[in-house]
């Protein structure tokens, strides 16, 4: 059983939100290391959000 295209959308959307929250709070702990990393993942859920559309 496949996932429909809808909840496809709904976990890229969330993945993307809680990357974006780990994103700001490595920022705001100036733990830049991991901000990067948040920054490489949060790209790849982008472009992966991006090829379903």
């Amino acid at each position: 059983m496949t996932p429909s295209d809808r909840q496809l959308h709904a976990l890229y959307l969330l993945g993307i939100a809680l990357n974006a929250i780990g994103l700001a709070y490595a920022i705001d702990s100036g733990e830049y290391l991991f901000a990067g990393t948040f920054v490489l993942i949060l790209v790849y859920i982008v472009f992966r959000f991006r090829l379903t559309r």
